[in-house]
């Protein structure tokens, strides 16, 4: 009996003490945190991108000098075969390593002159015609602009390789002046052939290059200065002139208008010699004679002389950029020409080289003088003489 009651006490105390052990652990546990159900995820937002503080532009000199090139067989034919090793070039007489020759789209600017009403071979007409023609023997993914002058400069078109918008802008919008503006339209020409790829450049001038007013020594814009910027802006001009078909149609047409003077003035003219036309006494009436227009005589000196002059600068031009001066004494000449020029645009190389001495660190305004000579007998190569290494920022 007594045995039981200890077994019964042994077991009581134990299970007292496993009680307690139990609510101390309950106690000295740490409290959890109450959950709380999850919310759907919601569509996500665009994060703003932080934003960048104005940094200073970073001028890329891109070390690659672009060249128009034309290349002639023995026969004096374009030479579709030309490689990077058929040309040596000399950049101010230091040999380059040519990096491709290759044909690429072109872009011609079509820079017309219907003023000059002193030049009787200059037609509107005919200009136009000259212009249809180069249009017409373009491949068709060259692009084109258009711009007159007389009076004044006008962009008529800008560029595109739609040809029927250049054809109804050339049929519709040439008009015939009595001034011709040659520096203002060189320069304007310079601003547009700047726009597009170098070493794809094309100007065909179509004038004959004499400034109006001619009498003048000083005018706005002097023509010399701006042959040098369009020189600078890299462009091959081509230039088609009207100064042969105007010495022609001088020689054709009286030198001086004769005139009968008397006391009273002019009585008769050559178009009217019995002075019948315009109310007056016939000759011998009045004891006249029969003079010269002096005044006629002296402004064709001047304009012959002007013609000379512009076709010396207009030669310098053309053989400074890599282009011709065409020179023609008829009307169908003249628009054959037109056709020419564009196959001569058309048969151009570009030629690429990378410059030993960096662009980047020329002066601004350095001129560097370019020579391109033929490795292949036979072969005759024309590009223009030099570029300037780098304009003015």
């Amino acid at each position: 009996m007594f045995l039981r009651l200890l077994i019964f006490l042994s077991v009581a105390l134990s299970i007292c003490a496993l009680a307690v052990n139990e609510h101390g652990r309950a106690q000295n546990a740490p409290s959890l945190p109450q959950q709380t159900p999850t919310p759907p995820l919601a569509s996500p937002t665009p994060t703003p991108s932080p934003e960048t503080d104005s940094q200073e532009t970073i001028r890329v000199f891109t070390e690659e000098v672009r060249l128009p090139l034309i290349a002639y067989d023995e026969y004096g034919r374009f030479d579709p075969s030309l490689e990077t090793d058929d040309v040596l070039v000399l950049e101010d007489n230091v040999p380059q390593q040519v990096r491709s020759v290759r044909h690429v789209p072109t872009n011609v600017l079509l820079l017309l002159d219907t003023g000059g009403a002193d030049n009787r071979g200059m037609r509107t007409n005919t200009t136009r015609d000259v212009a249809l023609n180069v249009i017409s023997h373009l491949h068709a993914e060259d692009n084109i602009a258009v711009v007159g002058f007389s009076e004044r400069v006008e962009v008529l078109q800008n560029w595109t390789s739609d040809r029927k918008a250049l054809t109804h802008v050339l049929s519709t919008k040439l008009r015939t002046g009595r001034r011709s503006v040659v520096a203002e339209a060189l320069l304007r020409a310079a601003s547009l052939v700047q726009q597009r790829a170098a070493g794809s450049r094309h100007v065909v001038l179509v004038t004959d290059g004499v400034e109006s007013p001619f009498e003048t020594t000083k005018p706005k814009v002097a023509v010399a200065d701006a042959m040098k910027n369009l020189i600078a802006a890299g462009a091959t001009v081509h230039v088609i002139s009207y100064t042969e078909l105007g010495r022609q149609a001088a020689l054709e047409a009286p030198r001086a208008r004769p005139v009968l003077r008397d006391g009273r003035g002019i009585i008769a003219t050559a178009n009217d010699p019995t002075g019948m036309n315009r109310g007056v006494a016939r000759p011998g009436q009045g004891g006249g004679a029969i003079t010269f227009d002096p005044a006629m005589r002296r402004r064709r000196k001047l304009y012959e002389k002007a013609m000379l002059e512009s076709e010396k600068r207009l030669t310098m031009l053309a053989e400074e950029t890599g282009g011709r001066l065409w020179l023609s004494k008829s009307i169908d000449e003249i628009i054959t020409q037109g056709g020419e020029v564009a196959r001569e645009i058309g048969a151009q190389y570009t030629l690429t080289y990378t410059p030993k001495r960096p662009l980047a660190s020329a002066p601004t305004g350095e001129y560097r003088q370019i020579r391109v000579i033929p490795r292949r007998i036979g072969l005759t190569l024309r590009s223009r003489r030099g570029y300037i290494a780098k304009t003015t920022p």
